[in-house]
């Protein structure tokens, strides 16, 4: 696998070498060794996976509070989806700048996620499937969540919007008071 950091400092986009032959292929998706080079330490201690059947769903942007940050490693192992990740670190020279990113089955990328950022996707095709890796255990009291259609943020979905949880369209909009996480 190879990293190469977005324009986010500290997010990477991880893409997969698969090593195939006549039976099929085989990939290394994380080794703790490679890992390190970019500076994660943490363990994972849950994963997680979703589907989605329906093509133009959003599902974000959300996050967890401190103290309970998490990193995530996100993959897309059935579909295509459009990714995309929000700075919202207090202090960062980065602060608020969204960087998206198609994951797919086909394309064999993943993308790293540190502490301090929120993330959504929108599904490109039908029946998308993610995994999702985490260092911190969910804790319900300290999600949070950006709201997709905050003019603050002002992400560009790549196709109109099909569906999105009631949950997701009621985040607040940022106000000027809103200095991150």
């Amino acid at each position: 696998m190879t990293f190469a950091e977005t324009s986010l400092k500290g997010s990477y986009l991880i893409n997969l070498k698969p090593i195939g032959d006549e039976r099929g292929w085989f990939v290394r998706t994380f080794c703790k060794n490679e890992f390190k080079k970019i500076g994660h330490v943490k363990e994972w201690v849950q994963m997680n996976h979703s589907f989605t059947s329906i093509a133009g769903t959003v599902r974000g942007m959300h996050f967890q509070k401190s103290p309970h940050q998490e990193i995530k490693m996100v993959r897309c192992i059935s579909g295509a989806i459009f990714d995309i990740i929000v700075d919202i670190r207090k202090g960062s020279p980065s602060f608020l700048q969204c960087f998206g990113v198609e994951l797919s089955a086909a394309n064999n990328k993943m993308i790293y996620i540190p502490e301090g950022f929120a993330h959504g996707f929108q599904t490109l095709t039908e029946n998308c499937e993610l995994i999702y890796h985490h260092s911190a255990f969910y804790e319900p009291s300290a999600e949070g969540g950006l709201n997709i259609y905050d003019p603050k943020i002002n992400i560009k979905w790549p196709t109109e919007i099909a569906v999105v949880s009631e949950r997701d369209k009621s985040h607040e909009f940022l106000t000027d008071n809103f200095k991150g996480i």
